[in-house]
């Protein structure tokens, strides 16, 4: 057995050392959202003490200087003059708009939530999958502010990479979404492309509650209609101009079946749009940040019986079932495109 140094000994204790970091960091972000503290930071761009903070929400002065401390560790913050805080450079953004595509301020949220990673761990004995219905609110509504940012990266910049499909969207098409969750991707798109139809679809009632709330103060409820059912089950004959799949297609228990439902949905030269997390093609490719994210959502994803999958997997699903012009792009490193025609 080879002898380690001493410096690669603190070279390894370093990797594992900042993944608590990074957990420290992950806590103190969720902190920050969970009690308005970066919103409240946002309206001060000349800087806010952590006693001035803790009075404005209400909370120990003791615990918001610990807290705004761990997240100046974590550069999220930054501190000036008399100890007053302000947001890190684009912090504005990334933790408090939640139009902006590149908002990150859900994904700790997901994170955190027991069905990542304490519900596998009390099932790895057993195996014991769950479905949607098992998750909690508090899930989903992170799940659908993730989502959220995958539509506000896709409409309209997204689909304006895929030829064509711009024109036909503003023109009026008909569209359905597949599993719609809590319907933020129907009122997005309705309001971009007002001159087309929308129908949501989802297997989740809970989820479908969201979206009917959500509709309706948006005032599109006569503009959009929703619909309860599994993919598996659905089934439509040549009614739509485009079938869009936000970050749920490798969820289907029958993912063939799912895109035969679509193909057969579709009408002729009709589009089939899969936004979804580019999972790497092999193990080697999974020591990126990106894909250390997504290697953490596959523990959900093992929770209900599947997993993330690569763009070539989805090239290869759709070419098997018969779409044309199939093709696919990198929005960011956590956010593929893939699409094809009829």
């Amino acid at each position: 057995m080879v002898e380690m140094t001493t410096q690669e000994i603190q070279q390894q204790a370093g990797k594992i050392l900042s993944q608590v970091a990074g957990y420290v960091g992950t806590r103190t972000i969720n902190m920050g959202m969970r009690f308005g503290l970066f919103e409240e930071i946002a309206k001060h761009p000349t800087g806010i003490t952590a006693e001035a903070l803790a009075t404005k929400k209400g909370l120990d002065p003791f615990y918001v200087r610990v807290w705004a401390r761990s997240a100046y560790a974590s550069e999220v913050l930054e501190v000036g003059d008399s100890d007053a805080y302000t947001l890190a450079p684009h912090m504005d953004k990334l933790l408090v708009n939640q139009d902006f595509p590149g908002y990150l301020g859900a994904i700790t949220e997901v994170m955190l939530q027991p069905e990542i990673f304490d519900r596998f761990a009390d099932n790895f004995h057993s195996g014991q999958r769950i479905w949607w219905d098992d998750c909690g609110p508090e899930f989903i509504r992170g799940v659908s502010a993730t989502g959220r940012t995958f539509y506000n990266r896709l409409i309209p910049n997204g689909f304006s990479q895929v030829p064509g499909l711009t024109e036909r969207l503003t023109q009026g098409a008909r569209v359905l979404e597949t599993a719609c969750g809590a319907g933020a991707g129907l009122v997005k798109m309705a309001q971009a492309y007002p001159q087309s139809s929308f129908v949501g679809v989802d297997g989740d009632s809970y989820s479908l509650e969201l979206a009917g709330e959500l509709l309706r103060d948006s005032g599109l409820e006569g503009k959009v209609s929703l619909t309860r059912s599994t993919l598996e089950e659905f089934s439509a004959d040549g009614e739509f101009d485009m079938v869009l799949n936000n970050i749920s297609m490798h969820e289907c228990r029958d993912i063939d079946r799912v895109t035969r439902n679509v193909h057969q949905a579709l009408r002729p030269d009709g589009y089939f749009i899969i936004s979804d997390f580019p999972f790497p093609e092999s193990i080697e490719e999974c020591r990126t940040v990106p894909a250390r994210i997504m290697s953490g959502i596959q523990f959900f994803e093992a929770l209900i019986d599947d997993q993330l999958l690569s763009k070539k997997a989805y090239i290869e699903l759709l070419g098997k079932h018969g779409f044309r012009n199939v093709s696919a792009f990198d929005i960011t490193p956590v956010h593929a495109v893939t699409h094809g025609q009829k």
